[in-house]
């Protein structure tokens, strides 16, 4: 068959009911709304380049007229909102005189959630896309002189076919919840030790007895006000905590409007006002925990509106796992589990590669080892919630 690929600087220009067809699992990140979003409301782009170091360089393949593959792809020129930490690479090659960036990196900006990196049309050969895509990232990667391309937070069969592919691959751990056909949020609860049980009860109860009141809300259902809101409790978070705030209330605004059924907005009033926010985003089968926010300081409110109400909805709503985001071992006393993440890393020109082949194996070990001692201290009575 005849394929072309194609490079685009906007993801406008590539049709959104084609790009949509080729998202698994109707993932809300990989969504054309999504990523037009950040684009259009200067989260990424040229526009941000110096600020956030995002341009868009997103791969299409098509048979004749019709798109059988894309990749979201990005020319990077630092490593800000990635969550695959490389600034020690950076480092060294600085350190000897050569340029680290810029890269590509194959993500969602700011997103550090599982998900395909080759969407690929479903009946479509995906043994001849996956080198086309390959061969498609070396050429861009030349064309644009980057030192790598990197592939961060893939769905497993794709990463495992990356390791036929000469890639370095990393490991890390994030903490997921899976839904072991719970009733209810008491029957989740009967699953823990006697003791675990109790701290949480403890925790949800002090919530609830210090006035506060919580509401969840879709985009059908949020207002102006509340995304006004939400951004505000975005940006203060970002503020005090972690340097700059890449989003702002037009893109959730938008997102509101064109994604309502895949945003869960939880915001907490006290005595008539809101005074705290969490947002979370879904799939047909995961909820994803990404923003959070406050006013005033409440005991227990960042675990009740950022892992309760998020687990409460899976339950209610049958979706099988929860990813609140990047590290926290907070997370495991109230039910999240060890999962291993993974990304696959090519560079252009083999400058360190025993050193980084080194650093990538001391990094696996390490993680699997960290992995295996936390599985040992989850609050389950019979280990339940361990991850395959």
């Amino acid at each position: 068959m005849s394929l072309q690929v194609k490079v685009f600087n906007e993801i406008a220009l590539i049709d959104a009911q084609q790009w949509n067809a080729l998202v698994e699992d109707n993932n809300p990140f990989l969504r054309h709304e999504f990523l037009n979003a950040l684009e259009t409301h200067h989260c990424v782009g040229k526009n941000g380049r110096e600020k956030f170091g995002w341009l868009p360089r997103h791969l299409a393949i098509y048979q004749n007229e019709e798109m059988v593959a894309a990749m979201p792809l990005y020319e990077k020129y630092n490593s800000y909102g990635e969550f695959v930490f490389d600034q020690s690479w950076a480092e060294a090659w600085q350190q000897n005189g050569l340029q680290y960036f810029p890269k590509l990196v194959s993500s969602i900006p700011y997103t550090p959630t599982l998900g395909q990196r080759f969407l690929i049309k479903a009946g479509t050969a995906s043994e001849t896309i996956m080198p086309l895509f390959l061969d498609a990232l070396k050429d861009v990667a030349s064309q644009l002189s980057v030192s790598g391309f990197h592939i961060l937070f893939p769905l497993d069969n794709q990463l495992e076919w990356l390791k036929t592919q000469n890639m370095l691959i990393r490991h890390d751990c994030q903490f997921h919840w899976h839904n072991k056909n719970y009733q209810n949020f008491d029957d989740f609860l009967a699953q823990f030790s006697s003791r675990k049980r109790k701290n949480i009860i403890k925790e949800r109860q002090s919530v609830a007895q210090s006035g506060v009141t919580l509401k969840r809300l879709n985009g059908h259902q949020a207002s102006a006000q509340d995304w006004q809101k939400m951004a505000h409790f975005y940006e203060r978070t970002f503020k005090e905590k972690w340097g700059t705030p890449t989003l702002n209330y037009d893109f959730f605004q938008a997102i509101a409007q064109q994604l309502p059924d895949q945003v869960l907005l939880v915001l907490a009033e006290l005595d008539g006002e809101c005074i705290a926010g969490s947002l979370m985003f879904l799939s047909d089968t995961r909820l994803y925990g990404r923003f959070w926010g406050c006013d005033k300081t409440i005991k227990g409110l960042h675990f009740e509106a950022c892992y309760y109400q998020g687990i409460e909805y899976c339950i209610e709503n049958n979706l099988s796992v929860f990813e609140p985001g990047a590290q926290g071992e907070h997370k495991v006393s109230r039910g999240f589990v060890p999962t291993l993440t993974r990304s696959a890393h090519y560079l252009m020109q083999d400058h360190f590669k025993q050193s980084l082949e080194q650093f990538v194996e001391h990094e696996k070990n390490h993680v699997l080892k960290y992995i295996d001692e936390i599985n040992q201290h989850l609050p389950y009575k019979k280990q339940i919630g361990k991850s395959p």
